[in-house]
């Protein structure tokens, strides 16, 4: 799983322009599923995420978790992270998780990350054609990959 973490002042998301969910101040998730991750995968990334300190203390070194802040997430499936450039200049997905098997591990990673955060956790829907907003605080953005713990 590949996931794209953005500290967010807020996000929202906008299907067929109506407003499908929103956060104030938290963590922003673009989360790739490849198809070999499992829940393994999805454990070990929301152990990091929740616990990641990217929020400022009070002298403002970055050392607050989301948990630390009570922050939210949303958290948005997005197959294309999984895009391999190699050849050509139109992105493969061969690496993409199928639908049958990428959206009950995203349920899956969600169930985990509201389980960890102690609070429901704002989604996107899966396979929707969406419009995500985010006013990213910083800009703080890191990429994180279950492929490359060690």
């Amino acid at each position: 799983m590949k996931i794209v973490i953005q500290r967010a002042i807020s996000a929202s998301v906008t299907i067929d322009n109506q407003p499908f969910s929103a956060i104030d101040k938290g963590l922003m998730l673009l989360v790739g599923i490849e198809h070999e991750d499992d829940l393994s995968d999805a454990q070990w990334l929301v152990s990091k995420i929740v616990n990641m300190r990217i929020f400022d203390d009070e002298e403002g070194v970055m050392n607050l978790s989301v948990i630390d802040i009570g922050g939210a997430i949303l958290s948005v499936s997005q197959f294309t992270l999984q895009a391999s450039t190699k050849k050509g200049n139109r992105p493969s997905y061969i690496k993409a998780a199928r639908p049958e098997v990428a959206e009950p591990l995203y349920n899956e990673f969600n169930a985990l990350l509201k389980g960890a955060l102690g609070a429901e956790v704002a989604k996107g829907k899966f396979g929707a054609d969406m419009q995500c907003s985010i006013v990213n605080d910083g800009p703080v953005t890191i990429i994180i990959d279950s492929k490359n713990r060690y």
